[in-house]
This record gives structure tokens, C-alpha cells and sequence, in this order.
């Protein structure tokens, strides 16, 4: 059953409150939870990277959480390019083969879902092998839909568009805006507007709102990676 503490921590999360969903949690309660928050925090805004590491670090070596964190901290370095290390190439993917792995044994198939996208992400943005990128994200999205789960479908069908023809890749974007904004989750819905945004005519009307509107919420949450861009 899911503590009061963890529900506050999970809705201010999902907001963008980043610092406050941390807070919310007790030190010694939840440290998965406060993990993936820290890793959030460091993705979006690129900012607190050593409090994500010492987070991740403090979780049980065996946990398919740690795996895929550890993978998503090496990964973020090298796309960032913030202090990148000889072996976050290696690293990003031993963890998420290790998630992989770790989804299988246990039956897991959610844990190998999220393991096989972000595996998809970091042969897409680093290696730019879309050969091997693909047939994972569609693994990853055949469980996401067959489970319901918007969010994780919003990820995978963001990455995914770029490699489908124009009319198709426009739906997918304007559907991972809109799973995301019915979902409440604000810093994704912001990434959706920027990127669907980024995908129009220079000339659409469209493209204009869309650009006039994310950028506020970008400063107000801080979104480094967005803010960079504008």
C-alpha cells in the first residue's frame, strides 16, 4: 500500500515540483522512489547530478531500479555532455541489458519495457543505430499499450516518430502531447509542446502557440535541456 508520504511525493513529481516531492519523502523510507525523483530532477533541469548518484548508489545492487538508473545517469552524461566518463557508453548499457535481465527473471515485463526503450534511446541519440533502435522502442510500446499505461506510451511513441513518414510522425507527436497533458504530467507535456512544436512549418500558426506557450512553464520548471534551446 502506497504511504502518504510516497502518494504527495508521486503527484509532485509528476508536476515538476522536483525539490518538493524530495522533501516530501522521509530520508529512510522510499529510497527507490527517491531515486528516480533525483534522476528527474538531474534529466530535466541538469542540476543535483552528484545527489542522483549518491541516490542510486544507495539502493540494493541487485534492484532492476538500479540498473536502469545507473544506465539513465550514464546515458544523460554523454547526451549532455556534462562531464561525461570514459565508460558511461558501456555503462548505460550494462544496466539497462542488466534491467533487461533482471525483468526476465523475475516476469517482470514492465521493468524489461522500460529497460528495452531506454536501451532504443541510447542506441538512437548516441549511436545513432535506428537499425537497432526501433524493434526495441516497438517492444517496449506493444507493453505499453497492452497495459494501459499512457505515460510510458507517451515516452516510447516520442522517440519513435522521428523514424515514420511525415503525416504519421506529426500524429505520434500530437498524441504524446496529449496522453501527457491528460495525465497532468507537466514537464513531459512541456518537452511534447517544444518538440511537436519543433516538427512544424516555420510558417504554422500552430508551431507559433506552441512556441509561445512552453517556454514559461520551461523557465518556471527550469527544464535546462529546453531552456538551451530557446
Amino acid at each position: 500500500m502506497i504511504t502518504d508520504d510516497a502518494y504527495m511525493a508521486r503527484s509532485l513529481h509528476l508536476l515538476g515540483e522536483w525539490d518538493a516531492a524530495l522533501a516530501a519523502l522521509d530520508p529512510d523510507t522510499d529510497p527507490e522512489l527517491r531515486a528516480e525523483i533525483a534522476v528527474d530532477r538531474w534529466f530535466f533541469r541538469i542540476e543535483g547530478h552528484d545527489e542522483a548518484e549518491k541516490a542510486v548508489a544507495a539502493l540494493d545492487p541487485a534492484s532492476p531500479t538500479r540498473h536502469l538508473l545507473t544506465g539513465r545517469l550514464a546515458y544523460s552524461r554523454l547526451l549532455f555532455r556534462r562531464d561525461p566518463r570514459p565508460d558511461d557508453r558501456a555503462a548505460a548499457e550494462a544496466g539497462y541489458r542488466a534491467a533487461v535481465e533482471s525483468g526476465d527473471e523475475r516476469g517482470d515485463e514492465k521493468t524489461r519495457a522500460w529497460a528495452e526503450y531506454h536501451w532504443a534511446v541510447l542506441l538512437d541519440n548516441i549511436d545513432e543505430d535506428a537499425t537497432g533502435a526501433v524493434p526495441r522502442y516497438e517492444r517496449a510500446l506493444e507493453v505499453a499499450t497492452a497495459s494501459g499505461d499512457g505515460l510510458f506510451e507517451s515516452y516510447i511513441i516520442r522517440h519513435l516518430a522521428p523514424h515514420k513518414e511525415p503525416a504519421e510522425r506529426l500524429a505520434m507527436l500530437r498524441r504524446s502531447l496529449h496522453l501527457r497533458a491528460a495525465l497532468g504530467a507537466r514537464p513531459q507535456t512541456i518537452a511534447s509542446q517544444a518538440l511537436l512544436a519543433d516538427n512544424l512549418a516555420e510558417d504554422d500558426p500552430e508551431r507559433a502557440e506552441l512556441m509561445r506557450v512552453f517556454r514559461p512553464g520551461a523557465e518556471e520548471l527550469r527544464i535546462g535541456w529546453l531552456l538551451s534551446e530557446v
